[in-house]
């Protein structure tokens, strides 16, 4: 995912920073604890279809 696309999304939830996870492919918002899928390197910034994260994925 390119580097300046990173630092301008915000959780459309909280407006909070996101994070990358490169393995998962996913967005991950760690103040709603919620993991927002990237597909076909576009990120789906919908909160319908993010997962929700355990305390254990928040680490």
């Amino acid at each position: 995912m390119d580097k300046r696309l990173l630092d301008i999304l915000v959780c459309p939830l909280c407006k909070s920073q996101l994070h990358l996870d490169p393995e998962k492919q996913e967005l991950i918002c760690k103040a709603d604890r919620l993991a927002y899928p990237i597909r076909d390197d576009v990120p789906v910034m919908l909160v319908e279809e993010a997962r929700s994260l355990s305390a254990d994925e928040i680490l």
